[in-house]
């Protein structure tokens, strides 16, 4: 599941720079398999409470499995609407505006974030799990910045209120993007550590 949430993930983001709508739709229909990889993960976990009463160690690894399956999910699905946004799309994005707002720097940090994730999950490092939260710095940036950007950029431009209205839409994702992976990070140290992170946000690194 992981390898196809970031697969949607990275597809999307082709589809965007290209502006390449048959691509776009086939983020869409994959959606499904995200959710029915969901619904699989949430049963199995449930068989095995159900079967085993695990303790300890594999009783995090199976709390944090369950809340890692929810934040895939959910990044799937803001894939599936960047899709849509350029499924809906009337023209491809100006170069103009691809560059002042920072948004591809922003979506492939995003995309890293993801990857790192699944990479510390599985050679259970907490290191580079850790490492997810500070690079999560370049995507608030980016999504503070927008509005800002975007006025200025309108002001001259009236003509690209529909792209800016996209490109913000999207940026808005990303930055959800950056908070999901941030989440899955935490609960990949909380299996390991059994350190619970989300009471000490201020604490991180």
């Amino acid at each position: 599941m992981w390898t196809l949430v970031n697969s949607q993930l990275s597809k999307a983001r082709l589809a965007f720079l290209h502006f390449d709508k048959d691509l776009a739709r086939e983020v869409v229909l994959k959606e499904k398999r995200v959710n029915g990889s969901e619904l699989k993960i949430d049963r199995d976990c449930e068989n095995i409470f159900a079967l085993f009463c695990p303790v300890a160690i594999d009783l995090r690894f199976l709390l944090a499995v369950l809340k890692i399956n929810s934040n895939l999910e959910r990044i799937g699905d803001i894939a599936e609407g960047i899709a849509r946004y350029i499924i809906d799309a009337e023209a491809p994005f100006t170069e103009e505006l691809l560059t002042s707002t920072r948004i591809l720097p922003m979506y492939e940090e995003s995309g890293r974030m993801l990857e790192d994730t699944q990479a510390a999950f599985e050679r259970e490092d907490t290191i580079l799990a850790r490492s997810v939260f500070k690079r999560d710095d370049l995507l608030d940036e980016v999504n503070k910045n927008s509005n800002k950007i975007l006025e200025i950029h309108l002001k001259s431009r009236p003509e690209d209120t529909a792209q800016a209205l996209w490109i913000l839409s999207i940026i808005r994702k990303l930055e959800r993007v950056g908070d999901q992976s941030k989440n899955v990070a935490e609960e990949i140290i909380f299996y390991l550590e059994a350190k619970v992170l989300k009471h000490y946000n201020n604490k991180h690194g």
